[in-house]
């Protein structure tokens, strides 16, 4: 699996999501900013990513995926900090 193709499941799954993708070889970081998360914890927030993954992950095309994931305002806080 491409960092491409992770970033369109993403962004196709969540709405109005910007994410960023890095890695190769199966092991993969992302960052996915979306106010899709407003009111959620951190573990519903990557059941999401992970629902919208299980596929990929089932099928092994996925190995390890890492996650950040904001609101737009926690994102616009975070950056202040170069956190993320």
């Amino acid at each position: 699996m491409t960092p491409e193709e992770i970033k369109q499941v993403l962004e196709s799954g969540i709405e109005n999501a910007e994410v960023t993708v890095e890695g190769d070889g199966g092991h993969f970081q992302v960052r996915v900013v979306s106010n899709q998360f407003d009111g959620l914890r951190a573990v519903p927030r990557q059941q999401l990513i992970y629902g919208l993954l299980g596929d990929e992950i089932t099928s092994g095309a996925l190995h390890a995926i890492g996650m950040k994931t904001y609101t737009v305002a926690e994102w616009d806080k975070a950056k202040k900090f170069q956190v993320g």
